[in-house]
């Protein structure tokens, strides 16, 4: 596979579309262990109409998002590698969102890295950490886990 995955490739592996696709890029991979990914905030996201209209801020709800959509596409790549198995029918559920931390807002222009490791897996269920930079601050972090079906 060759890196950068950009929007072509990334709508191949994950069901999302706009306005909920929430992964511009993928920077770097290693299937079945981490990913990382990134977000391009732009003031024109449909969320800031009202989150909030006089001082817009991305919802942490869509920040644990979109670390699980990078953790998604990581899922998806190491099925692929581990099995001629089509997945492309099956869809990621949460399961559980533990551990969440948001520790500094962020606003339009801001590049989101997402940074997603699996702790534990199965075929079918995963249990993964995740971590949202803006630059080298972190601003998110959270611990979920995941059924693929």
């Amino acid at each position: 596979m060759k890196l950068p995955l950009l929007y072509e490739d990334i709508i191949k592996l994950l069901p999302h579309r706009y306005p909920f696709l929430l992964v511009d890029k993928v920077i770097d991979i290693n299937p079945g262990i981490s990913i990382i990914a990134q977000k391009n905030v732009t003031n024109n996201e449909y969320f800031f109409q009202g989150h909030f209209p006089q001082k817009p801020i991305m919802p942490g709800v869509l920040i644990i998002e979109a670390m699980a959509q990078a953790a998604g596409i990581m899922a998806v790549l190491s099925m692929q590698e581990d099995s001629e198995d089509s997945i492309n029918s099956k869809l990621i559920y949460f399961m559980s969102i533990d551990k969440v931390k948001f520790r500094k807002p962020v606003v339009p222009g801001d590049i989101l890295r997402l940074e997603a490791e699996k702790l534990r897996g199965s075929s079918r269920v995963w249990k993964l950490t995740g971590k949202a930079f803006v630059e080298n601050s972190l601003v998110a972090e959270a611990e979920f886990a995941a059924i693929i079906e």
